[in-house]
């Protein structure tokens, strides 16, 4: 049996009253949502709070959830909109970081120079890197941020994103491409890539 069909039992067990059901699919995906929040929302004591307020909005939501998605992409959706209410509430717009490794300069074509992680010129570089990236995902309109951090991040398919997102498949690649590109144009400078390159 599949993790979604699990999740469809316990949905089930869940919607007929049974509390423990539910608090195992909290437990389950609590850690999951909070890093995804995270990605909106910086300071974790409100990621912890978002997140508590999304599992509530999902439970109080749940006798509605026909399982047509899988429920953590329902639950995702739950959290996506918990997270951007709360920062409306607040005032605030999402903020996003991204974490780098030295794991990811793998996946950079010209970035023979990143490999070697031990060099102080590696590691200065390897931060830059970060910023610029962590610089671009923030300045990405939400739609963009949202699409490429479900991607990238969450590793989410593109049938799972437009279901989160509630919009066509074909929106999503096309937000994606455009968050893609518009932080490759900022890492290009870094990297010293031409502009037919990605990376």
């Amino acid at each position: 049996m599949g993790d979604r069909e699990i999740d469809q039992q316990l949905v089930e067990r869940a919607q007929r009253g049974d509390k423990r059901a539910f608090d195992l699919l909290v437990s389950k995906y609590q850690r999951k949502l909070a890093r995804l929040l995270s990605r909106f929302i910086r300071d974790p004591a409100e990621i912890e709070d978002v997140t508590q307020e999304a599992f509530v909005k999902a439970y109080r939501a749940l006798p509605s959830f026909r399982g047509d998605s899988a429920f953590y992409t329902w639950l995702y959706r739950i959290g996506i909109n918990t997270a951007k209410n709360y920062l409306v509430a607040m005032g605030r717009r999402a903020p996003t970081t991204t974490e780098f490794d030295s794991e990811e300069a793998e996946t950079f074509e010209d970035a023979d120079h990143l490999r070697d992680v031990n060099t102080p010129e590696a590691e200065l570089m390897s931060k830059q890197i970060a910023q610029t990236v962590n610089d671009s995902m923030a300045a990405l309109p939400d739609e963009l941020r949202t699409a490429i951090t479900l991607r990238e991040i969450e590793g989410l398919s593109y049938e799972e994103i437009a279901t989160i997102m509630n919009c066509p498949i074909g929106t999503v690649r096309s937000r994606i491409f455009r968050a893609r590109e518009a932080i490759a144009a900022n890492l290009r400078p870094l990297l010293g890539t031409s502009k037919d390159k990605r990376w």
